[in-house]
């Protein structure tokens, strides 16, 4: 008999009001390996509030979440070690260059050199840019300096929030791709976006119109 490996992130009965309205209640889904799930709704519906959750940057929920079949309150900083975090914010500080951004990034992350921060930054269309103090940078460049740190990390999750924004077509299509292989590598992302992603049966789509998710 085949036994079926544990979800590497599970949900159980999820609840979360805000401003006395609630925004989801009930809400339970899984997520393993290898898997893409994007969170739809419409504004208001808490698609950024849910993945705030999921990150532990917001703990006004009530329910339980599990890491790799533990609870995540047992497990948060090995949890935090296996997750990279990418919010509306771009995280940039503006005085530095991205070089010097990054740097300090890869600075948490030992396997990270500068030859490969020099490589993320090229992918990200900022080959060039490296010096310049990041507050003379547009917004979507602010962006892609933040986006260069997917080509710097080794988590398995990945939770984006809108990894899109401000970014040209060709930019979108990098980082699609760099999502597949990302998932076709085992990991797992949980993201938001308007965009419509062509990744076949790898992506699967939580809705939480109705407020309690559907799949």
């Amino acid at each position: 008999m085949c036994l079926l490996s544990e979800p590497l992130l599970r949900v159980e009965k999820l609840f979360c009001e805000r401003d006395d309205r609630v925004l989801f209640e009930d809400l339970s889904f899984s997520v393993n390996g290898g898997e893409v799930l994007q969170i739809e709704g419409p504004n208001g519906s808490g698609k950024t509030t849910l993945l705030r959750i999921l990150s532990g940057l917001s703990r006004n929920y009530e329910g339980e979440i599990y890491w790799r079949g533990e609870a995540l309150a047992d497990v948060r900083d090995q949890f935090h070690r296996s997750l990279l975090y990418f919010g509306h914010q771009p995280g940039v500080k503006g005085t530095l260059s991205p070089l010097e951004n990054l740097s300090w990034y890869a600075a948490m992350h030992p396997s990270v050199d500068s030859e490969r921060i020099l490589e993320a930054l090229e992918r990200v269309g900022l080959r060039g840019y490296e010096d310049v103090p990041c507050h003379t940078l547009s917004a979507g460049q602010h962006r892609r300096v933040s986006l260069a740190r997917l080509y710097l990390s080794d988590a398995p999750l990945w939770i984006l929030d809108e990894p899109f924004t401000a970014i040209d077509k060709k930019g979108v299509a990098a980082k699609e791709a760099l999502i597949l292989r990302h998932a076709q590598a085992g990991g797992t992302v949980i993201l938001t976006t308007h965009h419509e992603m062509a990744l076949g049966e790898r992506i699967r789509r939580l809705d939480l119109s109705n407020g309690a998710g559907t799949l």
